[in-house]
């Protein structure tokens, strides 16, 4: 096949990234209603995450650095060494960026015209992944183009969360150059997953339903 992913490539999650990880749960609960569950900690880029279950195979991932981890060699994934966006982050949690799954990544991340990175072995807890993860730690596409991610274990992690009545409404982007963002996510066949419009600042949205009615990350 030419000009498309071989391999189906799904949403997997949303990575909402916060200062601390206590003020990304308490923020994700006050404007949902639902409490974000413990994960765990990435050893290897020293953070720890928080999960919500949005579908059978699909979650919101709460991450922060972890204060208690170890400083990694190389920098952080999802651009949380970024001074600028930890600036941000102090104001409150954010939507930064959103993960993609397929079965074969290398030919996954050979077919995106726009660099995602190398592919990264993995570990937290019981769970094996392999992921992209550009040298320079920054997010693909300003954030609009997914980070690719293979599971290397039977059970999705969000098989393993307790149901949250939280689901996806809806998802939309913006980016200074729409037509490159589309074509790299037409080559995942990710382009009727997340509409791109113009705009002159990168943003990523979604739409939630919740207990407390549908809310915009």
């Amino acid at each position: 096949m030419t000009g498309a992913a071989r391999s189906p490539v799904t949403l997997d999650h949303l990575v909402v990234a916060a200062a601390t990880l206590a003020d990304g749960i308490e923020y994700i609960a006050e404007i949902t209603g639902v409490t974000p569950q413990p994960g765990g900690k990435h050893v290897a880029m020293g953070t720890h995450n928080a999960l919500v279950r949005l579908a059978e195979q699909v979650y919101l991932e709460i991450i922060a650095i972890d204060p208690a981890g170890t400083q990694p060699t190389r920098p952080r994934w999802f651009d949380l060494d970024n001074i600028a966006l930890q600036a941000e982050l102090t104001l409150r949690p954010r939507l930064i960026h959103w993960v993609a799954r397929t079965s074969d990544i290398v030919s996954a991340v050979a077919l995106c015209p726009v660099p995602l990175g190398a592919v990264h072995g993995m570990s937290r807890g019981d769970y094996r992944w392999r992921i992209t993860i550009p040298d320079d730690g920054t997010l693909p596409g300003k954030g609009v183009v997914p980070t690719l991610i293979e599971w290397d274990v039977p059970l999705h992690p969000a098989e393993a969360l307790g149901k949250s009545n939280m689901s996806i409404a809806g998802l939309a982007a913006a980016h200074p150059d729409p037509a490159a963002i589309r074509a790299a996510l037409a080559a995942l066949s990710l382009d009727g997953v997340l509409p791109v419009t113009y705009d002159r600042e990168p943003r990523l949205a979604a739409m939630l339903r919740t207990p407390r009615g549908i809310v915009t990350l």
